[in-house]
This record gives structure tokens, C-alpha cells and sequence, in this order.
């Protein structure tokens, strides 16, 4: 991971940054899953998490080679008049790292009783009985409206820039998120 591109929101009177943040999210989503790329992550350098809101700021993160073959496509198609794309650079020397992981609310009791009966064999009664109806927990992190390419369904999808102590390699999925890689952070 020793290049970035940014790709910045601008301003637009008839659409709020966060809208605009989905849909270009959701096509960067769409295009790392048509070609099955595992090599190019994401950050949200203005994010902040008290208010909280990602910001106006998608970074990508890969090589020189990933990130110029990326932006050589037209997956950004519709979004050119909102958006304004950096060209690639080299990360500076001496960054922190960060790991952008997504983050789900333990919010439906339903599905977590079937989970618990999954893993520890649990019956329904016993499920029930060990886990109320009223279990929900509510996250404040920022959040990107999305919708499955499997399911079609919308949902949020939580996120958490964690600090980390240097860089880690791994693959990263079609959101450009990973439970391990880091990506630098600047």
C-alpha cells in the first residue's frame, strides 16, 4: 500500500454530501466486486465519528498498478460532475495505519438466538429463554446507506477507522474493508 487517490464530494445544492458519499460507494462497491479485486482498500480521512459522518473525502489505497488499472475504467459513470478525483500518490513517509473494519449492531433478537443455537446447540426455548426480546444495541459510528448486490436489500454498513499500531497486509472484500489489512492513515 504505498499509493493513495483521493476522490473528494463537492458541494451540491440539490444533494447532501452523505447521499452523494453512498453513491459513489456504492459504485466503487459494484465495480471491486465485478473484477473481484482484493488489493485496493478504502479509508475516510475527515471522518468523525462524534457527530458522526464520514465526509466528503473517499481515499483509495493500493499500488501504483491497482489504483491507475481502477481508474482506468469508467465505473465512475454519472458521478463526474459531483466529485473530484486526485491523481495517484505516494503515501507519505513516517504515516500512522489504520484498520477500516465494518461494525454490526447486535440489533434483532431473532437472529442472534439462531446464531447462539447454531454455535452452541442450543433449542429454541433455551434461546428464548437466555436472550429477551429486548436486547438491542444501537451503534454512533458513521455509516454508509448501501444495498446488497445479492440480496438487493439497503442496510447501513457501520464503520471504524481502529488505530493500529504499524501496517498489515491482507486482502480487502468488495467494500474495500478487511478484518486484518491496515491502510495508512493521514
Amino acid at each position: 500500500m504505498d499509493r493513495h487517490l483521493d476522490i473528494e464530494i463537492l458541494p451540491d445544492p440539490e444533494f447532501p454530501t452523505h447521499q452523494l458519499m453512498d453513491a459513489l460507494f456504492a459504485k466503487l462497491h459494484r465495480y471491486l466486486a465485478m473484477i473481484q479485486m482484493t488489493t485496493v482498500g478504502v479509508s475516510f480521512p475527515r471522518v468523525d465519528e462524534k457527530k458522526p459522518t464520514l465526509g466528503q473525502l473517499l481515499r483509495l489505497h493500493g499500488t501504483d498498478l491497482d489504483l491507475n488499472r481502477l481508474m482506468s475504467e469508467e465505473w465512475l459513470v454519472g458521478m463526474r460532475d459531483h466529485i473530484h478525483v486526485k491523481g495517484v500518490a505516494p503515501v507519505p513517509h513516517g504515516t500512522e495505519h489504520r484498520q477500516v473494519r465494518r461494525v454490526q449492531a447486535k440489533s434483532n433478537p431473532d437472529r442472534i438466538r439462531r446464531r447462539q443455537m447454531r454455535r452452541h446447540g442450543w433449542t429454541e426455548q433455551e434461546a428464548i429463554a437466555r436472550i429477551p426480546a429486548s436486547v438491542r444495541e444501537t451503534l454512533k459510528l458513521p455509516f454508509l446507506s448501501v444495498g446488497s448486490l445479492s440480496t438487493g436489500h439497503r442496510f447501513p454498513l457501520f464503520l471504524e477507522h481502529r488505530a493500529a499500531p504499524g501496517p498489515v497486509a491482507g486482502p480487502f472484500n468488495a467494500y474495500g474493508l478487511s478484518a486484518i489489512a491496515t491502510v495508512p492513515w493521514f
